[in-house]
């Protein structure tokens, strides 16, 4: 299984309560339920990368005068 990375995240509780209540409602973890909503927004954006494909991270800056 892939590496997971942990991080604290703070929220207002009024958003934290209905996370919980569709997290439930899903039969999901509020953290499983945050993650399939980021998740699904990245794809949507189209900014979710295909598995198996690492995102090429070229330092050269783009675009600008010399």
């Amino acid at each position: 299984m892939a590496q997971r990375k942990a991080f604290p995240l703070r929220l207002d509780p009024a958003v934290f309560d209905a996370l919980q209540r569709w997290a439930d409602a899903d039969l999901r973890s509020v953290n499983a339920q945050i993650e399939f909503l980021l998740r699904r927004a990245l794809q949507q954006a189209g900014r979710m990368p295909r598995p198996g494909v690492t995102e090429d991270r070229d330092q050269t800056p783009t675009g600008g005068s010399s």
